[in-house]
């Protein structure tokens, strides 16, 4: 089950407290490949707890279109958390996860190298409370939406 945001920030600080290097990724996640699991493992190999945050089929749908999307929020969430490098999960609503990011200030923000650095959401605010922003290069060939788009021809 997806964690609440209110709910996550005594936590937050508590692994501030211990000196625990708190990690943020986000995505959809919609239908679970390599690239994702890669991503995922190399997000958490940059501190000791990762969170990850999810977009809502609200947002989804905002992001991608009104078919996607495939998987419901819930069973992507709890597909994320049965792998071992995720720690928690957090749906949001919003088109972006600034306000997450803003609530939690990760020590570091991953995402994948697709992309530009200056285009990461939440990048100024995690650097501003003195983290870092990590961008992970992608498994070639591999995204949900040419998977979608491959199920749909065949």
């Amino acid at each position: 089950m997806a964690s609440d945001l209110e709910a996550l920030k005594p936590e937050r600080q508590a692994l501030r407290e211990r000196g625990a290097r708190v990690v943020f990724t986000n995505g959809c996640f919609d239908l679970l490949h390599a690239g994702h699991v890669r991503l995922l493992e190399r997000a958490r190999s940059e501190g000791d707890f990762l969170v990850v945050g999810l977009n809502s089929d609200a947002s989804v749908r905002g992001n991608k279109g009104p078919g996607r999307p495939v998987i419901p929020e819930h069973e992507r969430a709890e597909t994320l958390l049965a792998l071992e490098s995720v720690d928690r999960v957090v749906l949001y609503d919003d088109p972006t996860p600034l306000r997450l990011i803003e609530a939690l200030l990760p020590d570091v923000l991953v995402k994948g190298a697709d992309w530009a650095a200056d285009a990461i959401v939440g990048s100024v605010e995690v650097e501003r409370a003195g983290g870092r922003v990590v961008r992970v290069e992608l498994l070639e060939g591999r995204s949900t939406t040419g998977l979608v788009e491959k199920i749909r021809r065949t």
